[in-house]
């Protein structure tokens, strides 16, 4: 939640500096990183109505709780980055190119600029200290963490920051290269580049909150992790099918078929699966609910098979 707070009040600040800058001196690029703040912007809003949304408790009608909510509207943020962002840099880009406009004097652009850049950079750091964390409890290189990892939200903020630096360099590029060149071709390139870098954060975020939409499963070692456990209380002696299902970056769900042994009674049974449950949120405290159906074990059912 921090962490969306503090790059929301950065991007606002810095898209109503960049607006300012961008109309005074006329620049597409400024113009560009302006409409990639308000989008930034915008999209931290929209995360914080997923966070509020997502952490409403289970009633009846909706048994699991609202935990999935964070993706339908950590969704509609990539969609705010690509049109607020990518398809307005894009744009004013093109324009600028076709119609030959030339950018004024560029002062004012490089102090907001760098003001800027400073104010991202802080927000960037929020977002990786909490990212980096989160990679640490999961015993995972930050990077393929956040490639993974359920909280999109936080992705959502490093990735955003890490695009907006990138964003400011490439228009700072953009002026430099003007002012050096006296022409606004490159101001119009360095607007292109702004659009299309929003545009791959856009289709990188859709696509991971669209997975958990569908439905993803824990990662395979996760997975193996769980079999594992389950395989280590003494009477399961077969996990015939493991279904997990993540519906939120603390909230995950585990079913499965398991074989116990021929011998087991009825109360070692009970007190199995208890153990069992009790051992998988030891193992992963975000492993909320866990469901096993006691299923006859391949072996038995290939003996009944032949008996009948």
């Amino acid at each position: 939640m921090v962490t969306v707070i503090v790059a929301a009040a950065a991007n606002l600040g810095v898209a109503l500096a960049k607006a300012v800058a961008g109309v005074l001196s006329g620049s597409s690029a400024m113009l560009a990183e302006a409409g990639h703040s308000v989008a930034d912007t915008v999209t931290e809003l929209l995360l914080l109505t997923s966070l509020k949304r997502s952490e409403k408790p289970a009633d009846e009608d909706h048994p699991f709780g609202y935990g999935p909510a964070r993706y339908v509207w950590a969704l509609l943020a990539s969609v705010a980055t690509f049109v607020g962002g990518g398809v307005f840099a894009l744009y004013d880009g093109i324009h600028s190119l076709t119609h030959g406009e030339k950018p004024g004097n560029p002062t004012i652009s490089y102090i907001v600029l760098a003001v800027a850049f400073v104010l991202e950079s802080i927000s960037l750091r929020t977002g990786l200290k909490q990212a980096a964390g989160q990679a640490q409890r999961r015993r995972l290189p930050i990077l393929r963490h956040l490639r993974h990892t359920p909280d999109t939200a936080v992705k959502a903020v490093v990735m955003e920051d890490s695009a907006a630096l990138v964003g400011l360099v490439l228009a700072a590029l953009g002026l430099f290269l003007t002012q050096l060149s006296g022409s606004g071709i490159w101001d119009g390139i360095a607007s292109i580049l702004i659009g299309v870098l929003l545009v791959f954060v856009a289709w990188e975020l859709g696509r991971s909150n669209t997975e958990f939409l569908i439905g993803r499963a824990l990662a395979k070692p996760l997975r193996d992790a769980v079999r594992h456990e389950l395989l280590s209380v003494g009477p399961i002696e077969e996990v015939q099918e493991l279904t997990t299902l993540v519906q939120g970056p603390h909230e995950v769900l585990v079913a499965a078929k398991v074989g116990f042994r021929d011998v087991s009674t009825a109360e070692q049974i009970e007190y199995a699966c208890e153990d069992a449950e009790n051992r998988l949120r030891a193992l992963l405290p975000s492993i909320k609910r866990v469901y096993l159906d006691p299923t006859p074990g391949r072996g038995t059912r290939r003996e009944r098979g032949t008996t009948s």
